[in-house]
């Protein structure tokens, strides 16, 4: 087994990254690409991810293909091939995701199932494809979580439990592919503020959930610095990244949940939204940051 080492270099390693041209996929494969890395970029939108490759370099440094997290066949062609084209793959980036607002009795029960089927079962499809490929390289399985999986808000039901549950897939797996000489790491990013987060921000439903009351203490941090904190986390093959860093306490939900549960809403106004339907049910933001949440 390859020891490990305080600084895992990314300077000549193979990573693929699923979800490649949503906002923090877009940051983090430039800031990977700027460190030496050599990029598979795999969205279900192939002419997105064919035109980030070519504004990130030559097909030596990036190169994309066309895959869907809800298609293991297509994600195990897509390692294959990526595996072949670089030589090796060292690290799988599980970012892809999507996102909706809607109540348990007002969401589409597709859509509630999609979402899961996205970020929950995708997570477990891009791994299961990465597997025989980063356990070769003694590398790094990572997935994106959100600050929303350890701190839970209303009209996000899918959401937060797709979330939690990485979170809970990832602490798993880590203890099954130790034996490889493989890390397995969740990222919880804060809500950031890239163009996209401000189409959900925009809505009624969004605005009770995030703008008025108690609800204004959260706040949004620049992209960079979530980006930032995960290339930190990645160099360290951690299993848990909190980015930016300065959001720890919040996401350790035994010292949120009770004050979040004392103190949100106290105006009560979210029920009436709720009762409206005046919310973004049957339309998921997509592509979409997982990121872009209540946290």
């Amino acid at each position: 087994m390859e020891p490990k080492t305080p600084h895992y270099q990314l300077a000549g390693r193979t990573v693929v990254l699923t979800g490649s041209t949503d906002d923090l996929g877009e940051a983090l494969a430039r800031a990977l690409r700027d460190l030496g890395a050599r990029l598979a970029l795999l969205d279900p939108d192939g002419q997105a991810a064919f035109e980030q490759a070519t504004r990130l370099g030559s097909e030596a440094t990036a190169r994309a293909w066309q895959a869907d997290v809800r298609d293991l066949g297509s994600l195990t062609a897509a390692f294959d091939a990526a595996a072949s084209h670089f030589g090796r793959v060292d690290v799988a980036i599980a970012n892809a995701s999507i996102d909706s607002f809607a109540p348990l009795e007002l969401i589409e029960p597709a859509l509630y199932e999609r979402m899961i089927d996205v970020n929950l079962n995708g997570v477990w499809r891009t791994f299961r494809a990465a597997l025989p490929h980063v356990g070769k390289q003694h590398g790094y399985l990572l997935a994106t979580s959100s600050m929303a999986g350890n701190v839970h808000s209303p009209v996000q039901i899918p959401y937060g439990a797709s979330k939690a549950a990485v979170w809970a897939m990832c602490n798993t797996l880590r203890l099954e592919v130790r034996r490889l000489g493989v890390d397995v790491g969740s990222v919880h990013p804060a809500l950031f503020t890239p163009p996209k987060t401000d189409k959900p921000r925009s809505d009624i439903a969004d605005d009770a959930c995030w703008t008025s009351g108690a609800m204004t203490h959260r706040r949004t941090t620049p992209l960079d610095a979530v980006v930032q904190s995960i290339i930190t986390g990645i160099a360290g093959r951690a299993p848990r990244i909190v980015a930016p860093r300065d959001t720890a306490p919040p996401a350790k939900p035994e010292l949120v949940r009770p004050y979040v549960g004392r103190n949100d809403r106290p105006d009560n106004s979210l029920p009436p939204v709720i009762d409206s339907g005046d919310l973004t049910n049957g339309a998921a933001y997509e592509p979409d940051s997982s990121a872009a949440a209540c946290p």
